[in-house]
């Protein structure tokens, strides 16, 4: 039987400054997947899903709900552990060399790490703490990841009487606490009014300059305004991998969107070059 699993860190004696994390190569591949599948039974939740990210590309993870976005996504991280395949992240194995990879990812997941009790900045103290960031590293990337989600009014308030769009924000600001070099977010705006989503967008898209993102949604709009390619899945199945605008019909991703996910999936993914 198969466990699920969560990422940690490696134990940094006492307060000694922990090893830099190089960085990759601009050319780097920095997500990969190759053949991932997860099956419960003779239920399909994801089925041989292989595709790549180089470094600094916004990918939206486009599909209905039950999909197997979530699936995947937590296959990537690490979270669950893949029936078949492997996944690796900054050139290192998701599961061989998951303190490695771990150490390269903001992870965000639909219902965030978030404690009611606590403010944000506890929230991030403790975060830190646990990941071993040194008190003057802490303090510097605190005051950095307030400032890119915009947490200076709430710093100090409980976060369970936080509004959603703030709860939001927190989550991303402790995604970005050990500043990654990948983000993996999974239906981000999911519950946020238009100005909220309209704040997340831009700091996804300030956020894409340095990072290798991948957003997961259901939300075609939001496609549209933020990413550079799109993988579209299905019933388990990845169904198209290509920029948005070779799945566009007449400027929109409506139509193939409801055709490509109207009936179950066959053969392999529409690819750039096939997609017209």
């Amino acid at each position: 039987m198969e466990q699920e699993t969560t990422v940690s860190q490696d134990p940094v004696p006492g307060d000694s400054p922990a090893a830099p994390v190089p960085p990759a190569d601009a050319s780097a591949t920095m997500i990969e997947a190759h053949g991932l599948s997860k099956y419960y039974g003779p239920f399909v939740a994801v089925h041989d899903a292989t595709f790549s990210i180089p470094k600094g590309q916004i990918v939206a993870f486009l599909g209905p709900n039950g999909a197997g976005k979530t699936t995947l996504m937590r296959m990537l991280t690490g979270f669950l552990a893949p029936s078949a395949g492997r996944a690796a992240l900054a050139g290192f194995d998701v599961r061989a060399e998951r303190l490695e990879a771990s150490r390269r990812l903001g992870y965000l997941p639909e219902s965030g790490p978030l404690y009611p009790d606590m403010t944000p900045l506890e929230l991030l103290q403790f975060f830190g703490e646990a990941r071993e960031l040194t008190p003057s590293t802490l303090k510097r990337r605190i005051d950095a990841v307030v400032e890119i989600c915009a947490l200076e009014l709430v710093l100090e308030k409980p976060i369970g009487k936080l509004s959603k769009g703030y709860k939001q924000r927190v989550g991303l600001s402790q995604a970005l606490l050990h500043d990654p070099e990948v983000l993996i977010m999974d239906e981000p705006t999911a519950g946020l009014d238009p100005n909220q989503i309209k704040q997340f967008r831009d700091n996804i898209q300030r956020l894409g300059r340095t990072k290798t993102l991948l957003i997961s949604t259901h939300i075609l709009q939001e496609v549209e305004a933020v990413a550079d390619r799109v993988l579209l899945i299905n019933n388990g199945r990845l169904v198209f991998d290509g920029p948005g605008d070779e799945l566009a019909e007449n400027g929109s991703l409506e139509e193939p969107f409801y055709r490509l996910t109207a009936q179950p999936p066959t053969g392999e993914p529409v690819r750039t070059s096939d997609a017209g």
